[in-house]
């Protein structure tokens, strides 16, 4: 079996060790295994690492209007509409890229083998 690449896999909602399987049963809920290969699923666990990436990115490319929009020479009806617009489309963005984003850490984690960390030393 070929290497997948984790990157590919995750964007693409795969598993991320046979590239077939989807990872998903419900909008960002995992299965529990591989519908192909079997991987186990019930390991991964992304915590809020892709809801913290995702709004991180939509603020960086949207955020921005928000400043600009309420200091343009237009009615205020023109900047209520525009922001109302605004809202509606980084909410769409963000649910758009959440479960993608979920996905490529759990195919990030699997591919790396990452484990939750432990700490190693003397018990008192």
């Amino acid at each position: 079996m070929s290497k997948v690449s984790p990157i590919s896999a995750g964007l693409s909602e795969r598993c991320p060790n046979c590239g077939q399987g989807r990872v998903f049963r419900g909008y960002l809920k995992f299965k529990n295994r591989c519908e192909a290969c079997g991987q186990d699923f019930t390991q991964s666990d992304t915590a809020d690492g892709p809801a913290f990436f995702v709004g991180f990115i939509v603020l960086i490319f949207f955020a921005p209007f928000g400043f600009i929009i309420p200091m343009a020479d237009q009615p205020l009806w023109w900047k209520i509409l525009l922001m109302f617009i605004l809202v509606i489309v980084t909410i769409v963005a963000s649910l758009i890229l959440l479960p993608k984003a979920k996905s490529l850490m759990m195919a990030l984690q699997v591919a790396n083998q990452a484990k939750q960390a432990e700490l190693k030393g003397d018990e008192d």
